[in-house]
């Protein structure tokens, strides 16, 4: 019995594991992408310097994060940019127009959706290992072999605000 259990602990966090990797690859992907992004908008709006700041810093901050909780944080702070970016955008017309742009943008948006199933997958695992850890008598086990819930990739709080958007139109 307590082998099995044992067992089933490892299979159980190794899940978490690659599912945590899904998410780490989807947010490269993302990185990779933001150097591409943001140059394209530096020929139009190379003025807009704080906010392709901002993103460049976010993007450091992201890469950097060494847990869970911290890229959570990080990806949170790196999606405001982004959208700040976005409202930025709304002000360069041949910007919007522009092929390559477009392009990004499509990659963009296609990556963040990989990114939303990869959260899910993960929170789902450490769900499915959490409960292991929790239920007898996996909790006896788990207590014996050093096995401890995971943490999961939980939004910022800000994130449950939406941005306020002012196009200048109610002067």
């Amino acid at each position: 019995m307590i082998m099995s259990s044992y067992n089933g602990f490892v299979d159980a966090e190794e899940n978490v594991d690659q599912s945590y990797a899904q998410i780490e690859t989807q947010l490269q992907r993302r990185l990779d992408l933001i150097p591409n992004l943001v140059n394209t908008v530096k020929g139009y709006a190379s003025h807009e310097e704080e906010v392709l700041t901002e993103i460049s810093d976010a993007r450091a901050r992201l890469a950097g994060a060494d847990s869970p909780e911290e890229t959570a944080t990080a990806d949170a702070e790196l999606t405001g940019a982004l959208s700040r970016l976005l409202v930025v955008v709304e002000n360069y017309p041949n910007l919007k127009a522009d092929k390559q742009f477009t392009q990004l943008m499509d990659e963009l948006a296609g990556t963040e959706n990989r990114i939303a199933v990869a959260r899910k997958d993960y929170n789902d695992q450490v769900a499915v290992f959490n409960r292991k850890v929790k239920r007898f008598p996996g909790v006896i086990v788990a207590n014996i072999t050093g096995f401890d819930a995971k943490e999961y990739y939980e939004a910022d709080p800000s994130a449950q605000e939406a941005p306020e958007v002012d196009f200048g139109g109610n002067e």
